[in-house]
């Protein structure tokens, strides 16, 4: 141990030439300092603005007005409205277990997961909440919780709900399209993102916005050929048509008979975009452009209509369908009950499988096909939707005569309920097919010319005749129009089989029959309430719609406003076919 040093012991002397260099030292020491600083602030200042920007100067996205989707008459459907989000910088942010429990509470979320993402180590920026309301975005403000704060976004709102769900279909959190018109024309609607530079305080806040590097570019809005009016009622009548008859699932679509535009077309079962908790595949799948099933009789019209175009028959033509069989092969052909002998108007009017059949047996198997390849079948439509379905027609040479037989009543080919309307656009436009268009169409549009003007009327007429007593559809009848429509009533098939007692029923129609405006296709799947002949399932959902589209429309009358009366049989057993 040292003791009682003096201070001058601890004194040291420097030589004078020493003390001189050292002193030089620092002079130059100090002299390249400021020389450098000059240097960078005043000639090369760019290194210390990087530095500095990169610790308050941030590159943030700005979002492009997602375009809005309308219906003809202008009428909303889906609309993007700006929503809150908030986010946390995990290392500005400072809290107070209080501010941890209260900003917990107002996010309803568990506290430990809020300090899980803002403690988190990597990162600057993690989400805390996504498309908050307004009450509570300020009421997270009032905390002033350094590192908390908030960006606008947008959140996809739908003005009708399920009503007009399947054609609509909605976004994710991100705006991006999922389903629907929202994902087919995405790149439409979404626009392009801009960017701009700004500079945030310690608390992560935008203080100062330095410059626009990119102006966003908003969506495009989407006008579709949909009529809210008539969707509306498609819509309610489906609903209440799938509930009576306890059917499984079931499909509308209402056409402009002369534009091919989809002016309504719903599903059963449906969901709500505005509410992610009812979005399942079930739910979301428009079945009318999707689905394929076969469509039984509502086929029966082109197959005579071919008839009629080759010479094979006309309308008086007289078959004998007696006894209500017959035998094709090993196979066997029946009808609902012996008719004896029909003329070929007779055989759509009451939808006899054994006219028909003998009527596509008279031709050769590349002629039914050809009808059939004319009017869509086996083929897209072309609408841009999502996931839309060609159906199945198979190659003419593959076909066995039972197979042309049944083909003629709609077995053995499947299509969706959406290519059998489009189809019917044969006869309402005096023989062409029309394309079908999800979106308004501002000019006429052309159609492929398939068969005569004259077939065309020939085959209207016998549908008319459908529809009048002794028809299989009296029900699809409506007060003051003529109505020409084909019903259809087919075994399901499931797995390669036909399932007993598992029916689709459908009907398809249109009207005014002497100027057809509107085309309307319906099926139901499964109808398990006691009644299935699509006469009695489906055609009066035709004639609900129908008469209040046309009074939305206000297409004139072409028949006595008295000219629908009630067919008690009818009501009680059904209609064939």
């Amino acid at each position: 141990m040292l003791k009682n040093f003096d201070s001058k012991t601890l004194q040291i002397k420097l030589r004078p030439g020493r003390s001189v260099f050292l002193f030089g030292l620092l002079i130059l020491g100090l002299t390249g300092l400021v020389a450098r600083a000059a240097f960078l602030q005043g000639m090369h200042n760019d290194f210390l603005q990087q530095e500095g920007e990169a610790r308050y100067s941030r590159i943030v996205e700005m979002n492009a007005d997602r375009g809005m989707i309308v219906d003809r008459n202008g009428e909303i459907l889906a609309i993007s409205s700006p929503v809150a989000s908030v986010y946390a910088d995990p290392k500005l942010v400072k809290i107070s277990p209080s501010q941890l429990e209260q900003l917990s509470r107002l996010l309803e979320m568990e506290k430990a997961e809020v300090e899980k993402r803002i403690y988190r180590k990597q990162g600057r920026f993690v989400y805390l909440k996504r498309q908050i309301v307004p009450e509570m975005a300020e009421q997270i403000k009032a905390l002033n919780i350094p590192g908390i704060a908030f960006e606008t976004e947008f959140k996809r709102y739908y003005p009708e709900g399920e009503g007009a769900a399947h054609v609509v279909g909605f976004t994710d959190i991100n705006d991006q399209g999922q389903e629907g018109i929202e994902r087919g024309w995405n790149h439409v609607l979404a626009g392009e993102v801009g960017s701009r530079r700004v500079i945030k305080d310690n608390k992560g806040r935008i203080i100062e916005d330095v410059e626009k590097i990119r102006t966003p570019k908003p969506g495009r809005d989407i006008v579709l050929s949909l009529d809210r009016r008539i969707q509306h009622i498609a819509h309610r009548e489906l609903r209440n048509a799938v509930a009576i008859h306890k059917a499984k699932a079931g499909s509308i679509v209402v056409l402009d008979a002369q534009t091919g535009e989809v002016l309504a077309l719903t599903n059963f079962p449906v969901y709500n975009p505005n509410s992610r908790s009812s979005i399942n595949s079930e739910r979301i799948r428009n079945r009318a452009l999707i689905d394929t099933f076969e469509p039984g009789s509502t086929l029966k019209p082109f197959p005579i209509a071919m008839a009629i175009e080759t010479g094979h028959v006309n309308p008086d033509t007289v078959l004998q369908t007696a006894p209500g069989t017959f035998k094709v092969g090993r196979s066997t052909i029946r009808d609902v009950s012996n008719k004896g002998l029909l003329s070929v108007a007779e055989i759509l009017q009451v939808s006899s499988n054994v006219g028909t059949a003998k009527i596509a047996l008279s031709m050769q198997p590349q002629t039914l096909w050809q009808i059939y390849n004319n009017a869509g079948f086996g083929a897209s439509i072309g609408t841009g939707f999502p996931g839309e379905a060609n159906g199945l027609l198979r190659p003419y040479n593959k076909w066995r005569p039972i197979e042309l037989a049944t083909m003629s009543f709609g077995h053995g080919i499947s299509v969706t309920l959406m290519q059998l309307a489009r189809a019917y656009t044969i006869f309402t436009t005096g023989g062409e097919l029309k394309p079908v268009t999800l979106e308004k169409q501002a000019f006429p549009v052309m159609g492929r010319r398939v068969i005569s003007s004259e077939t065309a009327l020939a085959i209207t007429q016998m549908l008319e005749m459908a529809t009048q007593s002794g028809g299989t559809a009296p029900l699809a009848r409506v007060n003051g129009y003529r109505v020409a429509g084909k019903t259809g009533t087919a075994h399901k098939l499931i797995d390669g089989k036909y399932a007993k007692n598992r029916y689709l029923s459908s009907f398809v129609g249109y009207a005014p029959a002497s100027r057809p405006r509107l085309i309307i296709a319906i099926m139901l799947d499964e109808p398990a309430a006691g009644k299935y002949f699509g006469g009695a399932v489906a055609a009066p959902v035709f004639s609900r719609v129908m008469e209040g589209a046309l009074r939305i429309l206000n297409i004139p009358h072409d028949a006595p406003v008295n000219n629908v009366v009630t067919f008690p049989a009818l009501l009680a057993t059904g209609a064939e076919g």
